[in-house]
Protein backbone atom coordinates (compact mmCIF):
# COMPACT_ATOMS: atom_id res chain seq x y z
CA UNK A 1 0.00 0.00 0.00
CA UNK A 2 2.90 2.55 0.95
CA UNK A 3 4.83 1.65 -2.62
CA UNK A 4 0.90 2.32 -4.47
CA UNK A 5 0.86 5.73 -2.65
CA UNK A 6 4.24 6.61 -3.24
CA UNK A 7 4.08 5.67 -6.85
CA UNK A 8 1.29 7.93 -6.52
CA UNK A 9 2.35 10.90 -5.86
CA UNK A 10 5.79 10.06 -8.10
CA UNK A 11 3.24 10.72 -10.97
CA UNK A 12 2.81 14.48 -11.02
CA UNK A 13 7.09 14.68 -10.33
CA UNK A 14 7.88 12.54 -13.19
CA UNK A 15 4.99 14.10 -15.59
CA UNK A 16 6.25 17.88 -14.98
CA UNK A 17 10.10 16.45 -15.70
CA UNK A 18 8.73 15.13 -18.83
CA UNK A 19 7.26 17.72 -19.66
CA UNK A 20 9.22 20.96 -19.04
CA UNK A 21 12.81 19.12 -18.64
CA UNK A 22 13.04 16.12 -20.80
CA UNK A 23 10.88 17.74 -23.54
CA UNK A 24 12.86 20.72 -24.07
CA UNK A 25 16.02 19.45 -24.25
CA UNK A 26 15.12 16.83 -26.91
CA UNK A 27 13.28 19.33 -28.74
CA UNK A 28 16.95 21.40 -28.72
CA UNK A 29 18.79 18.32 -29.60
CA UNK A 30 16.16 17.55 -32.52
CA UNK A 31 16.64 21.38 -34.45
CA UNK A 32 20.35 21.19 -33.84
CA UNK A 33 20.47 18.85 -36.43
CA UNK A 34 19.11 21.04 -39.25
CA UNK A 35 20.49 23.92 -40.82
CA UNK A 36 19.17 27.57 -41.79
CA UNK A 37 17.06 26.00 -44.87
CA UNK A 38 15.51 22.93 -42.72
CA UNK A 39 18.15 20.27 -44.58
CA UNK A 40 18.96 17.33 -41.92
CA UNK A 41 22.69 18.25 -41.46
CA UNK A 42 25.26 17.14 -38.64
CA UNK A 43 27.73 20.21 -39.86
CA UNK A 44 26.54 22.52 -37.01
CA UNK A 45 28.51 20.42 -34.33
CA UNK A 46 31.59 20.80 -36.45
CA UNK A 47 30.93 24.34 -36.87
CA UNK A 48 30.57 24.80 -33.39
CA UNK A 49 34.42 24.01 -33.29
CA UNK A 50 35.63 26.49 -35.56
CA UNK A 51 37.69 29.57 -33.95
CA UNK A 52 34.22 31.93 -34.04
CA UNK A 53 32.39 29.59 -31.61
CA UNK A 54 35.34 28.26 -29.52
CA UNK A 55 36.22 31.73 -28.71
CA UNK A 56 32.28 32.45 -27.52
CA UNK A 57 33.06 29.59 -25.54
CA UNK A 58 36.13 30.38 -23.64
CA UNK A 59 34.78 34.05 -23.39
CA UNK A 60 31.80 32.64 -21.56
CA UNK A 61 33.40 30.49 -19.26
CA UNK A 62 36.11 33.23 -18.27
CA UNK A 63 33.25 35.32 -17.55
CA UNK A 64 31.60 32.67 -15.56
CA UNK A 65 34.57 31.84 -13.79
CA UNK A 66 35.36 35.95 -12.52
CA UNK A 67 31.58 36.38 -11.31
CA UNK A 68 31.84 33.08 -9.61
CA UNK A 69 35.10 33.77 -8.15
CA UNK A 70 34.15 37.45 -7.17
CA UNK A 71 30.77 36.41 -5.92
CA UNK A 72 32.01 34.15 -3.50
CA UNK A 73 34.86 36.38 -2.04
CA UNK A 74 31.93 38.54 -1.14
CA UNK A 75 29.48 36.62 -0.22
CA UNK A 76 31.82 34.07 2.53
CA UNK A 77 33.10 36.72 4.74
CA UNK A 78 29.52 38.53 4.41
CA UNK A 79 27.64 34.86 4.98
CA UNK A 80 30.09 34.48 8.31
CA UNK A 81 29.32 38.70 9.70
CA UNK A 82 25.44 37.66 8.97
CA UNK A 83 25.43 34.60 11.48
CA UNK A 84 27.69 36.79 13.62
CA UNK A 85 24.86 39.65 14.28
CA UNK A 86 21.72 39.76 16.33
CA UNK A 87 19.36 40.07 13.67
CA UNK A 88 20.69 37.52 10.69
CA UNK A 89 17.52 36.57 9.01
CA UNK A 90 16.34 40.04 8.81
CA UNK A 91 19.81 41.10 7.26
CA UNK A 92 19.29 37.74 5.11
CA UNK A 93 16.56 38.90 3.99
CA UNK A 94 17.39 42.51 3.18
CA UNK A 95 20.32 41.14 1.06
CA UNK A 96 17.61 38.90 -0.58
CA UNK A 97 15.02 41.04 -1.48
CA UNK A 98 16.61 42.78 -4.60
CA UNK A 99 16.93 39.53 -6.26
CA UNK A 100 12.96 39.72 -6.50
CA UNK A 101 13.12 42.53 -8.37
CA UNK A 102 12.98 42.16 -12.29
CA UNK A 103 16.17 41.84 -13.92
CA UNK A 104 15.38 44.18 -16.71
CA UNK A 105 14.78 46.85 -13.91
CA UNK A 106 17.88 46.33 -12.09
CA UNK A 107 19.76 46.73 -15.86
CA UNK A 108 18.08 49.77 -16.75
CA UNK A 109 18.83 50.82 -12.96
CA UNK A 110 22.70 50.25 -13.36
CA UNK A 111 22.46 52.32 -17.22
CA UNK A 112 21.78 55.16 -14.83
CA UNK A 113 24.08 54.88 -12.51
CA UNK A 114 26.92 53.94 -14.67
CA UNK A 115 26.18 56.42 -17.65
CA UNK A 116 27.70 59.92 -17.70
CA UNK A 117 25.90 61.69 -15.77
CA UNK A 118 24.98 58.76 -13.74
CA UNK A 119 26.22 58.64 -9.90
CA UNK A 120 28.95 56.40 -9.91
CA UNK A 121 30.55 59.18 -12.19
CA UNK A 122 29.20 62.06 -9.99
CA UNK A 123 31.30 60.37 -7.45
CA UNK A 124 34.14 60.09 -9.68
CA UNK A 125 33.95 63.81 -10.46
CA UNK A 126 34.07 64.82 -6.25
CA UNK A 127 36.74 62.47 -5.08
CA UNK A 128 38.83 64.31 -8.35
CA UNK A 129 39.08 61.47 -10.70
CA UNK A 130 36.82 62.49 -13.30
CA UNK A 131 34.43 61.58 -15.48
CA UNK A 132 35.44 58.16 -16.98
CA UNK A 133 33.41 55.27 -19.35
CA UNK A 134 32.25 53.02 -17.33
CA UNK A 135 29.42 51.54 -19.06
CA UNK A 136 29.72 49.17 -21.66
CA UNK A 137 32.73 47.92 -20.62
CA UNK A 138 33.66 44.28 -18.95
CA UNK A 139 33.89 46.31 -15.49
CA UNK A 140 30.41 47.04 -15.92
CA UNK A 141 29.27 44.13 -17.10
CA UNK A 142 30.99 41.74 -14.26
CA UNK A 143 29.98 44.04 -11.59
CA UNK A 144 26.15 43.99 -12.79
CA UNK A 145 26.39 40.20 -12.97
CA UNK A 146 28.09 39.98 -9.25
CA UNK A 147 25.61 42.47 -8.04
CA UNK A 148 22.41 39.87 -9.64
CA UNK A 149 23.94 36.57 -8.48
CA UNK A 150 25.47 37.41 -5.51
CA UNK A 151 22.54 37.11 -2.83
CA UNK A 152 22.32 33.45 -4.45
CA UNK A 153 25.76 32.37 -3.37
CA UNK A 154 25.19 33.76 -0.31
CA UNK A 155 21.96 32.25 0.61
CA UNK A 156 23.85 28.68 0.59
CA UNK A 157 26.70 29.95 2.22
CA UNK A 158 24.88 31.43 5.23
CA UNK A 159 22.68 28.06 5.55
CA UNK A 160 25.82 25.94 5.89
CA UNK A 161 27.49 27.99 8.62
CA UNK A 162 24.48 28.69 10.59
CA UNK A 163 24.02 24.80 10.96
CA UNK A 164 27.31 24.23 12.34
CA UNK A 165 27.75 23.08 15.84
CA UNK A 166 29.01 25.91 17.96
CA UNK A 167 30.74 23.22 20.14
CA UNK A 168 33.44 21.71 17.72
CA UNK A 169 34.14 25.86 17.23
CA UNK A 170 34.36 25.72 20.75
CA UNK A 171 36.36 22.54 21.32
CA UNK A 172 38.58 23.52 18.63
CA UNK A 173 39.92 26.69 20.75
CA UNK A 174 40.19 24.73 23.57
CA UNK A 175 42.78 22.62 22.06
CA UNK A 176 44.46 26.05 21.47
CA UNK A 177 44.00 26.52 17.20
CA UNK A 178 44.06 29.76 16.05
CA UNK A 179 41.58 31.32 14.23
CA UNK A 180 43.15 30.58 10.43
CA UNK A 181 43.26 27.17 12.08
CA UNK A 182 39.82 26.92 12.92
CA UNK A 183 38.71 27.75 9.66
CA UNK A 184 40.95 26.02 7.49
CA UNK A 185 40.50 22.56 9.33
CA UNK A 186 36.69 23.33 10.52
CA UNK A 187 34.41 26.02 9.29
CA UNK A 188 35.70 25.65 5.76
CA UNK A 189 35.45 21.72 5.44
CA UNK A 190 31.78 21.31 7.37
CA UNK A 191 30.57 24.23 5.32
CA UNK A 192 31.95 23.04 1.95
CA UNK A 193 28.66 21.67 0.78
CA UNK A 194 27.23 25.48 0.82
CA UNK A 195 29.95 26.89 -1.02
CA UNK A 196 29.52 24.42 -4.11
CA UNK A 197 25.76 24.60 -3.80
CA UNK A 198 26.22 28.51 -4.48
CA UNK A 199 28.97 27.56 -7.14
CA UNK A 200 26.16 25.79 -8.68
CA UNK A 201 23.52 28.17 -8.53
CA UNK A 202 25.98 31.23 -9.95
CA UNK A 203 28.08 29.86 -12.33
CA UNK A 204 25.80 28.24 -14.67
CA UNK A 205 23.24 30.75 -15.15
CA UNK A 206 26.48 33.13 -15.56
CA UNK A 207 27.66 30.71 -18.71
CA UNK A 208 24.56 31.44 -20.49
CA UNK A 209 23.83 35.61 -19.65
CA UNK A 210 22.93 37.47 -23.12
CA UNK A 211 20.69 40.14 -21.67
CA UNK A 212 23.36 42.13 -19.68
CA UNK A 213 25.78 42.01 -22.87
CA UNK A 214 23.66 44.08 -24.48
CA UNK A 215 22.55 46.13 -21.91
CA UNK A 216 25.76 46.64 -19.57
CA UNK A 217 28.30 45.51 -21.73
CA UNK A 218 27.18 46.96 -25.08
CA UNK A 219 27.71 43.82 -26.95
CA UNK A 220 31.18 44.33 -26.21
CA UNK A 221 30.81 41.23 -24.24
CA UNK A 222 30.27 38.38 -26.13
CA UNK A 223 29.26 34.86 -25.22
CA UNK A 224 27.44 31.66 -25.80
CA UNK A 225 24.10 33.22 -24.80
CA UNK A 226 24.56 35.78 -27.04
CA UNK A 227 25.05 33.57 -29.68
CA UNK A 228 22.06 31.73 -29.30
CA UNK A 229 19.86 35.30 -29.07
CA UNK A 230 21.07 36.12 -32.48
CA UNK A 231 20.46 32.70 -34.17
CA UNK A 232 17.17 32.73 -33.17
CA UNK A 233 16.36 36.04 -33.06
CA UNK A 234 18.03 37.92 -35.79
CA UNK A 235 19.55 35.24 -38.31
CA UNK A 236 16.94 32.78 -37.79
CA UNK A 237 19.13 29.67 -37.98
CA UNK A 238 17.69 27.69 -35.28
CA UNK A 239 19.66 24.39 -35.65
CA UNK A 240 23.06 26.58 -35.29
CA UNK A 241 21.52 28.47 -31.78
CA UNK A 242 20.37 24.97 -30.44
CA UNK A 243 23.43 22.56 -31.61
CA UNK A 244 25.02 25.94 -29.33
CA UNK A 245 22.02 25.39 -26.59
CA UNK A 246 23.17 21.80 -26.64
CA UNK A 247 26.96 22.13 -25.27
CA UNK A 248 25.94 24.29 -22.71
CA UNK A 249 23.65 21.72 -21.90
CA UNK A 250 26.31 19.28 -21.42
CA UNK A 251 28.67 21.99 -19.93
CA UNK A 252 25.76 22.65 -17.08
CA UNK A 253 24.93 19.08 -16.52
CA UNK A 254 29.13 18.09 -16.64
CA UNK A 255 29.18 21.17 -13.31
CA UNK A 256 26.66 19.63 -11.58
CA UNK A 257 27.77 16.47 -11.79
CA UNK A 258 31.46 17.08 -10.60
CA UNK A 259 30.34 19.40 -7.70
CA UNK A 260 27.30 16.61 -7.07
CA UNK A 261 30.37 13.77 -6.91
CA UNK A 262 32.31 15.74 -4.54
CA UNK A 263 29.41 16.70 -2.22
CA UNK A 264 28.61 13.39 -1.58
CA UNK A 265 32.46 12.71 -0.94
CA UNK A 266 32.86 15.40 1.23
Amino acid sequence: MENKTRTLYMIPYIGWIILFVVAPIALVVYYSFFDIHGNFTVGNYGKFFTPVYLKMAISSFWYAFLITIISLAAAYPTAYLLTKTKHKQLWLLLIIVPSWVNLLLKAYAFIGIFGAHGAANQFLDIIGIGTKQLLFTDFSFVFVSVYIFIPFMILPIFNALDNLNPSLLDATKDLGASKWTTFRRVILPLTLNGVKSGIQVVFIPSLSLFMLTRLIAGNRVITLGTAIEQHFLVTQDWGMGSTIAVFLIIAMFLIMALTGFRRRGA
